[in-house]
């Protein structure tokens, strides 16, 4: 059975696409990396190794799934049956439950912080360390909020495509850029806010580590939600007149717009205040509230920021949930509604361990890693880029070669000019990045 539902417009698959790479770590990670590893030099790499390495797989994804009109699992059935390649997708399928079941945490965390300023408990709050060190290690409230978020996510995937997640991503990527452009404005209106710009972009080459370089590899592929197969999935609800290397190249631009802008929103505000930058939920969670709290109207602005970041988790968290339920419905949108509900309070009890991590669990470990930070670990620094390597090597390896050239054709015209460098990259280039990153993530680089 093929997919009976589809996109209704090529804006509403591009935001979709871009609201599921667009999540918190983007949001808070790769900005502070780029000021820390030669600002503007960094970020010429992660452009360079986005192109080489992101783009190629984006699009390898888009192919498969729009060709075969079938979500992860049969996709690479249908292309290669009775074989051992299915499994890129059951990979996809297990990282996509075991990433929303952590991710989820922090998304509660998000929706209690943005209670706690509605309310003014931030506001009245001087010690924003022991605030989140009490929120994390509260059992009732981490599972509780988790519940919440997830909740959320299982109401929007269970309305199906156009209803539930087209509809979202409307809303929340458009308000998602309007908070950010205020942000911004304000953050640049703060005495020495040019530090802050300067420390982000402006080029150093003589700061850009190996650490550095190896990150920029690493989220090339990272931030744009390919290796897990979530774009076969939303890929396979298009229909055969978009344009997939247009869609591919306006995904990854807003992508890295969305990086740009949160350096922009950020460190402005930082160095203005003369408050160290960090990485992590600590930015988040501690520094920006206190940086906030000084600043006239800071408030508004901080429960502004705590909204951005809860749209930011919330459209990758759909995508994570859609390709879990789009592979066990098979193609049979009448069972979405009650397979969202039971995926979803699957993965919420599944993830009550990652809530508790900080708390009553917080001394369960595994290779001297909470249980939060462990299936963090797994789903990043091994399952991902074991599905990303499959991916590549699976295009020019199972997939007829006429057969990519007419489906990348379709609303494109003529390929042939970039094709074979597109093929070139999926076949050499691709796997061997993706090889150096993952044994840099293991220690053994």
């Amino acid at each position: 059975m093929n997919q009976t539902e589809q996109w209704t417009s090529k804006i509403g698959f591009i935001l979709a696409s871009a609201g599921s790479a667009i999540g918190i770590g983007a949001i808070w990670k790769l900005p502070y990396v780029a000021g820390t590893s030669g600002g503007g030099a960094f970020f010429l790499l992660f452009l360079l190794f986005t192109a080489l390495v992101g783009l190629p797989l984006l699009l390898g994804e888009f192919v498969i799934g729009r060709s075969t009109q079938k979500e992860a699992i049969r996709a690479y059935e249908h292309i290669a049956p009775k074989s051992f390649w299915p499994v890129t997708g059951y990979i996809g399928v297990i990282t996509s439950f075991i990433l929303l079941s952590f991710y989820s945490v922090v998304g509660g965390w998000i929706l209690q912080y943005l209670l706690f300023g509605l309310t003014g408990k931030l506001q009245a709050t001087s010690d924003f360390t022991a605030l989140f060190e009490e929120t994390i290690a509260s059992p009732f409230w981490s599972i509780g909020a988790q519940l919440a978020f997830l909740l959320i996510t299982i109401t929007v995937v269970s309305r199906g495509i156009q209803n539930g997640i087209e509809v979202a991503n409307k809303y929340l990527m458009p308000a998602l850029f309007v908070i950010f452009i205020v942000i911004i404005i304000r953050s640049l209106t703060l005495d020495n806010a040019m530090a802050g710009v300067e420390f982000f972009l402006k080029p150093d080459f003589t700061k850009l580590t190996s650490e550095g370089v190896l990150f920029a590899m690493g989220q090339s592929f990272f931030s744009l939600s390919v290796g897990v197969s979530v774009m076969v999935t939303y890929s396979s609800y298009l229909d055969k007149t978009q344009n997939l290397p247009k869609s591919a190249i306006s995904i990854v631009s807003l992508n890295i717009l969305i990086s740009l802008l949160a350096g922009l929103a950020i460190f402005p505000a930082v160095f203005a205040l003369g408050v160290e930058p960090t990485a992590g939920p600590g930015l988040l969670f501690i520094v920006l509230p206190s940086i906030f709290q000084q600043i006239p109207f800071g408030s508004v602005f901080l429960i502004l920021f705590l909204a951005l970041f809860l749209f930011a988790t919330l459209t990758s968290a759909f995508s994570m949930l859609e390709i879990i339920v789009a592979a066990i419905a098979k193609g049979d949108s009448t069972k979405r509604k009650r397979l969202s509900w039971i995926v979803g309070l699957s993965i919420f009890i599944v993830g009550i361990p990652s809530a508790l991590s900080f708390g009553v669990l917080s001394e369960i470990t595994f290779f001297n890693k909470n249980i939060f930070d462990a299936a963090d670990f797994l789903v990043s620094n091994i399952l991902m880029p074991i599905g990303a390597f499959l991916i590549a090597i699976f295009i020019p390896l199972k997939m007829d070669k006429q057969l990519l050239i007419d489906e990348l054709s379709k609303g494109a015209g003529n390929v042939k000019s970039w094709f074979a460098l597109w093929l070139l990259l999926l076949r050499f280039v691709v796997p061997v990045i993706i090889i150096i990153v993952f044994l840099d993530v293991i220690g053994l680089i």
